[in-house]
This record gives C-alpha cells, sequence and structure tokens, in this order.
C-alpha cells in the first residue's frame, strides 16, 4: 500500500475491508492537543505533529493503518495561556476507550496509542487496563508513555546536527518541536518570534512542578526550552528518531 492509503479516514469501507483481509491489522493512534505553544507556534501544534508522527511510526511497523489523530487531550497544566482546550481525564480516557472498542470490532489486532502532547502519557499509561478490555481478547492494546525517553529522543536528534544547541531542547515550543513543525507546517511557525523560554533539564522536578502549579509557574512566555537556531534539517531528524524510538518501543511492548 501507498502512504496515501495508510490513512483510516481517508479510505473507504471496501479499501479498509480489503487492507485488513491483506494483513493490515495494526493501526496508529496519535493522541494531540490543541494548546499554547509559546509566541511562535499555533495551538495546533501537537496536533499536527501526532498526524505526522502516527504515519511514520506505522510507515516503521509495517502492515500498519492511521487512526485519525484525537486532536484534544489533557491539557489543564496549560490553561493559563488563552487558546488552550482541555479534556476531563475521564473524558480522554473515555474517547480512547472508544477507539479501542471501535477499531478492534472491525478486526484490528493491535491498537498503538502514541501522544504526541505531553500531558497524554501519564493518562495513556493509568487507562492502560481499560483499553485492553474495550478492545477484548484476540486485540493487543500498546502504548508508548514514557515522555522523559521521548525527550531524550529529541536530545539525540538535535546533539547529532548541533551539538552545541542540545540544552535548548526543553521539551515544548522548543528547538527541536519547532523545528518539526517547520518541517510539517511552516506556514504557521513565526520564527521571527522565537525566544528563549525557560532552559533547564527537564527531570521529574520539572515534572511535578509543571502538572501541579500549571505551566505558566515555570515559564511565563510558555516556553520550555529554547526555540531559537531552528531548521527544517534538525525538525527532519527529529522526526526520524521520535518514530524510530516509538516504533521500537511499541514492537518491544
Amino acid at each position: 500500500m501507498t502512504d496515501t492509503t495508510l490513512l483510516l479516514e481517508e479510505m473507504t469501507w471496501p479499501e479498509v475491508e480489503r487492507a485488513l483481509a491483506d494483513g493490515f491489522t495494526t493501526v496508529v493512534v496519535a493522541a494531540g492537543a490543541v494548546e499554547q505553544h509559546g509566541p511562535h507556534l499555533p495551538l495546533l501544534v501537537d496536533a499536527a505533529r501526532g498526524d505526522r508522527l502516527a504515519l511514520e511510526v506505522a510507515r516503521r511497523l509495517g502492515n500498519a493503518l492511521v487512526a485519525p489523530t484525537i486532536r484534544v487531550g489533557c491539557s489543564e497544566h496549560h490553561m493559563g495561556f488563552p487558546g488552550t482546550l482541555s479534556l476531563r481525564p475521564e473524558t480522554f480516557t473515555a474517547v480512547c476507550v472508544d477507539y479501542a472498542a471501535s477499531l478492534s470490532r472491525h478486526g484490528f489486532r493491535t491498537i498503538c496509542f502514541i501522544p504526541s502532547h505531553g500531558g497524554n502519557f501519564a493518562p495513556l499509561a493509568e487507562m492502560h487496563d481499560d483499553l485492553c478490555s474495550a478492545a477484548g481478547p484476540g486485540c493487543e492494546v500498546r502504548t508508548y508513555t514514557d515522555l522523559h525517553a521521548f525527550v531524550a529522543l529529541w536530545e539525540g536528534a538535535v546533539g547529532e546536527l548541533a551539538p552545541d544547541l542540545v540544552h535548548r531542547v526543553g521539551g515544548h515550543a522548543d528547538i527541536a518541536e519547532s523545528s518539526e513543525m517547520l518541517c510539517i507546517r511552516p506556514d504557521l511557525v513565526r520564527d521571527e518570534l522565537a525566544v528563549s523560554g525557560t532552559v533547564v533539564a527537564f527531570d521529574d522536578s520539572v515534572a511535578e512542578r509543571i502538572f501541579r502549579d500549571g505551566f505558566r509557574s515555570v515559564t511565563p512566555n510558555g516556553v520550555l526550552g529554547d526555540a531559537r537556531g531552528m531548521s527544517r534539517e534538525i525538525g527532519d531528524l527529529c522526526i526520524a528518531r521520535a518514530a524510530d524510538g516509538i516504533a521500537a518501543a511499541l514492537r518491544d511492548a
């Protein structure tokens, strides 16, 4: 199958039926967000990145289709910034559970949930048993839920191309994410507004403060890391390394 026919929502039902019969029984579901991404990136960053990341992961897994991205996620910690939308954890869980139930009923045997938004990692981990129950016997649910490992994939990619800029990877609207958006939706990147935010190593203490006190308590402009130095070259490698790492983790799950 070509990439243009991997997207479930762009296929007809006979095409989906044939794909399943041909062994395309794995499906990838990205869980994104609509939330602030600093002064230089639009609210749709995590949803758009989810679209691209899910496709790249599906390519690497093989015999996999791509379900529609869940565009709004758990973004309560970003509600201090205008425009952010957020689902309650129970609402997000209900949507993911219904995805799993629907997809398994059609004959998908492996359902892979991949978050493209930091706030969705922990909820996906917590709902794993519910997802498995919804999918039922004969269908395996795999979730990628290691946020720190994901940020490390970005650090590795930036370090390969620009070792002197790797400290600018912070995990949100930073050099890595901004570079990815230059590849995905360059028309929406206000590169002239790219700035530094709070530059700090993303660790458990930073994550705990963000989810407890809100993102604005850590970075007033909404950037964690530094967006300056973004490039399409960095973006391409960040996308590739992220997809490589997630696909490998899903195979080992």
